[in-house]
């Protein structure tokens, strides 16, 4: 059974692990403790059992915008409704503190999860990349 908390604890070494396994690539030891706790609104844990399964970031400008960040369900967990779940816990929790907007950018291959099942419209956004070529 999976369990879902607003703010739910976790180790930085497991929400490391969490998202180098949903994004596929190489563990890089960040400070997710020190990062929340300057940046975010809030966060959602999923657990299944002691393990963490799941986890979005819910990232705010201290007014009326919320924006998610983050979001990662394990490759064991996948496809079992826990994303879809992580993202209205991080609704409820941030129309609860006052936002009016909740946004979100994403690659092109997650458009059916964040439009059909999440419930997001699509949107114009700009981006500039600032490092690289």
């Amino acid at each position: 059974m999976t369990t879902f908390a607003w703010r739910g604890p976790f180790t930085n070494d497991e929400l490391d692990a969490l998202h180098a396994d949903a994004f596929d690539h190489r563990p890089f030891d960040d400070d997710w403790q020190a990062q929340l706790d300057r940046h975010s609104l809030g966060w959602v844990t999923a657990r299944d059992g002691d393990a963490l399964a799941g986890f979005v970031n819910v990232v705010w400008d201290g007014g009326v915008h919320a924006f998610i960040q983050d979001t990662a369900v394990a490759s064991r967990a996948q496809r079992q409704g826990i994303g879809v779940r992580l993202i209205s816990i991080a609704r409820q929790n941030a129309q609860a503190a006052g936002c009016e907007w909740l946004h979100v950018d994403f690659d092109d291959h997650l458009r059916s999860f964040y439009f059909d099942a999440c419930g997001f419209t699509p949107t114009n956004a700009g981006l500039i990349k600032l490092v690289g070529d």
